[in-house]
This record gives C-alpha cells, sequence and structure tokens, in this order.
C-alpha cells in the first residue's frame, strides 16, 4: 500500500535486528478503529501507527489484536520518521530528541501497560527459554549481563495469542524495569537490538535507540 513506512526500531549498533514498525503516514485512509485495527492485523507487527496529524504529532497505536493507549517503539520510530519534537497520545504529550545516531522520547511509567518483570538468575537462563515460556500475562525476562555497568540482558513474551509469540524490542517494558530499577539501563534484547534508557528526577524515563528502514 502507498504511504506505508516500515522501520526497525531499537537497531543494534551495526544496525541489524530491531523491532518492524509500521507507520501509515495518513490515519485518514482509514477512519475508524475496526479499519485500523484490520490492517494492523493484515501487516502482523508488534505495532502499526496511524498518524492523524503529522504536524502536531498526532498518532493512534494498535498492535495485531488490540489498540494501545501507549508503546515505546511506535513512539521512537515514529518520532524519528516525521522528524518532531512533540508526540501527542490519549495519555499525554511525549517528548522527544535526536542525539546523533540515537531517538529519543520521554515517558512516565505509568502509562506504560502492566507487564510481568522476572528477574533470572543468569543471562544463559533467559537465552535458553522457551518462546514463549509456559504462564499467563506479558512477560518481560530478564538478568543482569553488567550490573555494574547497568547492562541487561531481556526477551519479551506478549503471551495474549495475536500471533507475535516474541517481541523483539519492547520500550514499555524497558520504561518499567527502569522505573523499578532506579538507574539508567543499556538493555540487549531479542535478537540483537539495542534499547537505552536514563531516569530522570521529575519521575520520567528516557528512552532511545537507532532507527532505521526496514533493509
Amino acid at each position: 500500500m502507498n504511504e506505508l513506512d516500515v522501520l526497525s526500531v531499537f537497531c543494534g549498533h551495526d544496525g541489524s535486528h530491531g523491532n518492524k514498525l509500521g507507520v501509515v503516514r495518513d490515519g485518514r485512509r482509514f477512519p475508524d478503529q475496526d479499519s485500523r485495527q484490520a490492517l494492523a492485523a493484515e501487516l502482523g507487527f508488534s505495532e502499526t501507527v496511524f498518524v492523524d496529524d503529522p504536524e502536531r504529532g498526532r498518532l493512534d497505536i494498535y498492535t495485531p489484536g488490540l489498540r494501545l493507549p501507549f508503546a515505546g517503539h511506535p513512539l521512537v520510530g515514529t518520532a524519528w520518521l516525521l522528524d518532531i519534537e512533540v508526540l501527542e497520545l490519549e495519555v499525554g504529550e511525549i517528548f522527544s530528541r535526536q542525539d546523533g545516531e540515537f531517538t529519543w522520547i520521554t515517558a512516565r511509567p505509568e502509562w506504560a501497560p502492566p507487564r510481568i518483570l522476572r528477574q533470572y538468575a543468569s543471562v544463559e537462563e533467559v537465552d535458553a527459554l522457551p518462546a514463549p515460556p509456559p504462564g499467563e500475562g506479558w512477560l518481560y525476562a530478564w538478568a543482569w549481563q553488567d550490573e555494574a555497568a547497568g547492562r541487561v540482558r531481556a526477551r519479551a513474551f506478549p503471551r495474549r495469542g495475536d500471533g507475535i509469540v516474541e517481541d523483539e524490542a519492547t520500550g514499555a517494558a524497558a520504561l518499567l524495569l527502569t522505573a523499578e530499577l532506579g538507574r539508567a539501563l543499556n538493555i540487549t534484547q531479542g535478537r540483537g537490538s539495542q534499547l537505552l534508557t536514563a531516569p530522570a528526577p521529575d519521575g520520567t524515563i528516557e528512552i532511545g535507540g537507532r532507527v532505521a528502514f526496514t533493509r
């Protein structure tokens, strides 16, 4: 279809990996939630964004099975694509900035959907998890790779029956983990995606990563 950009968000240092994101630049082509949900299901990305106002940064976000009030990787990707400083969601305004190869957004942990944050004893245990692990609820499995340096190994499993078995890079979960630990993190997720986070004194958290058009 025309006017659909497919991005990789939170790419590794060499531009590989990252979580795919569909961005519909002209949201008017899909005027209601049913048509947007149908396209998101057809595309099958973990999230698809519809841009309702490119100048104000007004966005609408969908997984293949539901509409989301907030999600991290769609905001980082769309901020990079549109090159704007403010994004508008129902939860509030999200500020963004560019810093060299990284795009950053500022968000509040309470905007993120609930996640099960489960720490494992080692990186090897996280790597050995089946996809998805048994159980219910959106699971963010993580372990310290280097605690002193704030380096984390993580994998994410939505476990919601919409075809997304494992989420390659998840900004909302990184936001919640940063809030829980109260420190900046350098997260390697999935096959090799990279997410950077930094908490601020006012309770907000910055989430940053590389973005590229999908190869």
